[in-house]
């Protein structure tokens, strides 16, 4: 079945309800047809203790954006999709306004898939470069 763009982000956006991505205030705001973009609120929710974005708030964003972008690629009735390795390279600090994280393949296999992620603030400063590994598996029947 081929949802509309706006159906997709609806549908991502209605999954993270009461999960970690609602907590940081992560939304789905943008897909195409081999990519997907969250942003994220920088505020005190998600600072470490000098008041700049905490690196483990970006890695969730990075990890939320991947997983989600391999798991709508994907026929969801009969596989499932998880995050297997994650790195990421924080490259400038941000203490206020928004950051995005772009998910872009780099590989997409059957079973696994490999995506490029650049996380940026609200002037496209470039702040993160993370790299994300997912894995696909059949559900069980």
């Amino acid at each position: 079945m081929d949802y509309s763009k706006d159906d997709i982000l609806a549908m991502a956006n209605n999954a993270s309800k009461n999960t970690l991505m609602e907590t940081l205030g992560i939304e789905i705001c943008d897909v195409g047809i081999d990519y997907l973009v969250a942003k994220m609120p920088v505020n005190s929710r998600v600072y470490q203790p000098d008041g700049i974005l905490h690196g483990g708030a970006t890695v969730a964003l990075a990890e939320s954006v991947g997983s989600f972008a391999a798991h709508i690629f994907i026929d969801a009735q009969k596989y499932f999709v998880k995050g297997i390795q994650i790195s990421c390279n924080h490259l400038k600090s941000v203490t206020s306004g928004y950051i995005y994280a772009r998910a872009d393949f780099l590989h997409k296999g059957r079973t696994t898939q490999l995506f490029d992620i650049k996380v940026t603030d609200d002037d496209k400063n470039l702040i993160s470069v993370c790299k994300l590994t997912t894995i696909t598996l059949p559900k069980e029947k």
